[in-house]
């Protein structure tokens, strides 16, 4: 079954705390043209399928929303990939990603409208990337071997199923990441990776809220 892309808009919540909803804006990157994941949205859940693949689903924010600084979410996996080294390039198969994608105020005005590969490809890009999967404990902070310095893999829940509702500060987790503090928050992104162990999941997460 061929990928689902689709897109992402905010629902109508107060300013202070935004649910999103998995409706118009989200865009699939895959990272191979003959595979990718099956991406499901209902409202404000998302339904992930990974079958030996890998993709993930982004949207950019908008500048209303670059100021976010805190944010929550439920996810549950019901099948899993099995422990790996998120540290090792080529074996880091993992449940569930959930990027936060930051830069410079400035620079973040200069690139808007670019793709995902070009900005996470920027030398001024940090990336939080939260992780249901592996084997490390919880909390451990781990480098990214693909983005470098660039980015950093916080551990939420190893691999394994269940259900879990997860709340975040992302100054606070930048600070301990990168040592400073945050950009303006410009994009999220959702990733579930099976690839390297041909392994499935089967996932789900929703009610992702910014504040």
């Amino acid at each position: 079954m061929t990928a689902l892309v689709s897109i992402l808009s905010i629902a109508a919540v107060p300013v202070a705390a935004r649910e999103i909803a998995f409706d118009r804006g989200w865009k699939e990157q895959r990272f191979s043209l003959f595979s990718g994941n099956q991406y499901a949205p209902k409202g404000t859940s998302l339904a992930v399928r990974s079958d030996g693949t890998v993709s993930l689903l982004w949207t950019a924010l908008p500048s209303s929303l670059w100021r976010t600084r805190q944010a929550s979410w439920t996810w549950d996996v019901e099948k899993s990939v099995p422990p790996t080294d998120l540290t090792r390039k080529g074996g880091d198969d993992r449940n569930l990603s959930l990027y936060f994608v930051f830069l410079p105020e400035q620079v973040a005005q200069d690139v808007q409208g670019s793709g995902v590969r070009t900005l996470l490809d920027d030398p001024n890009v940090r990336v939080l990337m939260y992780i249901w999967g592996g084997a490390h404990p919880r909390e451990e902070i781990l480098p990214s071997p693909y983005l470098g310095p660039r980015g950093r893999s916080i551990i939420k829940r190893m691999s394994g199923t269940g259900s879990a509702a997860e709340r975040v500060d992302l100054a606070r987790d930048h600070r301990r990441a990168f040592g400073e503090a945050p950009g303006s928050l410009v994009g999220v992104a959702i990733s579930s990776d099976s690839d390297d162990t041909g392994s499935q999941v089967r996932a789900r997460i929703a009610q992702l809220r910014l504040e």
